[in-house]
């Protein structure tokens, strides 16, 4: 589904403060968004979860893509987006890391969706290392040298 019309719109729904921490991380690398919005579930028990579902989707139009991140595959959180947000427009991304929020964001537009998503989690897969069994590897293969 080619975008040409509306707006990509992004959500981070997590259990906790998560989302608004990757919020934080993700403005200061990329910079301020105002199409990009937090659930904090659980955080305030005067906010119903389902309330505030339907506050985002209240904010994407017919011609919006809404991009869902959500922290945990079969956690309440997600089933909850599942439940008032499985439209043709709206794409629904669980178990993010940072990298992969950066690389759909900072994506073209008049690119789908569905490949934006699809190549970006292939490349969020590669972000996620061992690091000190790679720096092991290194080493023994500068050992061998």
């Amino acid at each position: 589904m080619e975008n040409t019309q509306g707006t990509r719109k992004f959500l981070i729904a997590t259990h906790g403060t998560l989302a608004g921490g990757v919020k934080s991380s993700l403005d200061i690398i990329t910079g301020a968004m105002d199409n990009v919005f937090l659930i904090e579930a659980y955080v305030d028990e005067n906010k119903s979860l389902e309330d505030e579902i339907k506050t985002v989707l209240e904010q994407v139009g017919d011609n919006d893509e809404l991009i869902v991140f959500s922290d945990i595959l079969g956690g309440s959180v997600t089933n909850q987006v599942l439940q008032y947000a499985l439209q043709a427009n709206v794409h629904v991304v669980s178990g993010f890391n940072l990298p992969l929020v950066i690389e759909i964001v900072l994506a073209d537009a008049d690119t789908p969706a569905e490949e934006v998503i699809a190549e970006a989690i292939e490349n969020a897969k590669q972000q996620m290392v061992y690091v000190n069994k790679l720096l092991t590897s290194q080493n023994q293969e500068e050992e061998n040298d």
